[in-house]
């Protein structure tokens, strides 16, 4: 198994655009879990991820009984 594997397999999160996995992963959020504790606003702020990017993980939170952190 490569380190590319690896790295696929511990990553959790929705299928979403390349720039915003990117954006997400080198922010340090590789599990969907992770949204819990933090807002919409606050990854709205990473360059990469917009309005359609949230609309999914939201989707996916909402999915699993999950939201975003409130204000």
């Amino acid at each position: 198994m490569t380190s590319l594997d690896k790295n696929a397999q511990e990553i959790d999160l929705p299928k979403i655009s390349n720039p915003a996995t990117r954006a997400l992963t080198q922010a340090g959020y590789f599990k969907l879990e992770q949204f819990t504790k933090v807002t919409e606003a606050d990854i709205l702020k990473l360059h990469g991820v917009g309005p359609k990017g949230i609309r999914i993980l939201n989707e996916s939170l909402q999915a699993r009984g999950l939201s975003f952190a409130q204000k």
